[in-house]
């Protein structure tokens, strides 16, 4: 967690509220000290931009350790079909994997 940062690209949301990267970096960086905010970025995100491939992943699995396992799974399931209609190869490796990782150790 960096405080500059977190400022830095606090302002550049101000300035466009509607930068994908930057919601995304944001949320990767409240994610060690305020997951509440990081996981309404993460939504926010999901919700408005959802071709942005790497919130998928971040977002499932915040959402698992939040303890909201249908959530978490949804989201998987969303991230890994996104990831094949964008051919995104690397992150359709990356979502399976995670996904059978959070299956394994929630059944």
């Amino acid at each position: 967690m960096n405080p500059d940062r977190i400022k830095q690209l606090e302002k550049f949301l101000q300035e466009d509220p509607n930068d994908a990267f930057s919601k995304y970096a944001l949320a990767l960086e409240y994610l060690p000290i305020n997951k509440a905010k990081s996981s309404e970025l993460f939504d926010d995100l999901l919700e408005n931009h959802p071709d942005y491939i790497g919130t998928y992943y971040h977002a499932a699995a915040l959402h698992s350790e939040l303890g909201h396992m249908d959530r978490a799974e949804s989201i998987y399931q969303k991230g890994i079909a996104k990831a094949e209609s964008l051919n995104e190869a690397h992150a359709l490796r990356e979502l399976n994997s995670a996904y059978l990782n959070f299956q394994f150790e929630n059944d």
